[in-house]
């Protein structure tokens, strides 16, 4: 029988997080997507201890009730970008959680790519 959709993206997630980890120089920047909503952190995981935070809950973004999931994907993305390089944080290892890497994941990692992260 086959697996359910949320069964299958936590044997995903298993699987990536076995061959990722972040560190204090490269850190792990884990998405997380819900039906209305996206959330970005970036993580130490040697000191298990989260550096920065984004999601679509923010006032900038949730005002712009017009926008698609997206667009708005691609602002969180930026806006987790500029925290970043702010913060000192130049790369860092992509975790997208099980997602496919495609729709407002991609939109994500491009955003922040195109807004000085690497990875």
């Amino acid at each position: 029988m086959a697996l359910a959709k949320q069964e299958r993206r936590n044997k995903i997630k298993l699987g990536i997080r076995k061959k990722i980890s972040g560190t204090e120089e490269k850190p792990r920047m884990s998405v997380y997507r819900s039906n209305k909503n996206i959330f970005v952190q970036i993580i130490d995981d040697v000191n298990k201890v989260t550096l920065l935070a984004a999601s679509s809950l923010v006032k900038d973004i949730s005002e712009k009730t017009e926008i698609t999931k997206k667009d708005q994907a691609a602002l969180v993305g930026k806006l987790i970008a500029s925290k970043a390089v702010e913060a000192g944080i130049n790369s860092v290892v992509f975790d997208r959680g099980g997602y496919l890497y495609h729709g407002r994941i991609k939109s994500l990692a491009e955003a922040a790519r195109e807004n000085g992260l690497k990875f």
